[in-house]
């Protein structure tokens, strides 16, 4: 039977990302977001709300997308996997579990000028930027001025993201699937 691992996180980041380099080059990072719940409460009649937050992994290029991006209270959407890690505590030797969400995709949310706190960042590429195309002299209808620009770093992430699953499962041999 197959399974399905999927985790779907909608939020904001609770710390600037923190992201380090392998020997080898790779970007490996993680973000901390949270997600509110709001409800009434029956009884009292009350607003109620709660806060969980979720550990986040993320690697490669969305490493450095998020490092370059993203900032405290930016807000993301986020598909992946859910993994979860053994390790020894160094002060008790005690064995520890930390479940995580290994980001495949990350969808910046709200403006440009929210997400970049700092005065002298450059803005997000946005996809008129980097796509050489000849310049239209004709005015555009102003239907065509609503739709909002597609952020070129996120469409990048979210190709280089599904990229390599792709790439496995073409590899893939009918011998190769377990059932």
């Amino acid at each position: 039977m197959a399974s399905v691992n999927k985790a779907t996180i909608l939020g904001n980041l609770g710390q600037d990302p923190t992201i380090r380099y392998a020997s080898n080059g790779a970007a490996m990072g993680n973000l901390s977001i949270a997600t509110t719940t709001r409800w009434k409460d029956k009884e009292t009649g009350e607003v109620r709300e709660e806060t969980e937050w979720h550990r986040i992994a993320i690697f490669n290029r969305l490493a450095e997308i998020a490092g370059e991006y993203l900032r405290k209270g930016s807000a993301v959407y986020i598909e992946g996997r859910l993994r979860t890690r053994k390790w020894q505590d160094p002060e008790s030797g005690a064995d520890r579990y930390t479940t995580e969400i290994v980001a495949e995709s990350l969808q910046m949310l709200g403006s440009r000028e929210r997400s970049n706190t700092e005065p002298d960042s450059a803005p997000a590429p946005d996809a008129q930027a980097e796509t050489a195309q000849p310049t239209d002299t004709k005015p555009r209808s102003p239907r065509n001025t609503r739709r909002p620009a597609r952020n070129k770093a996120a469409s990048a992430a979210d190709a280089a993201a599904t990229a390599e699953p792709a790439a496995a499962l073409a590899a893939l041999d009918d011998s190769d699937i377990p059932f």
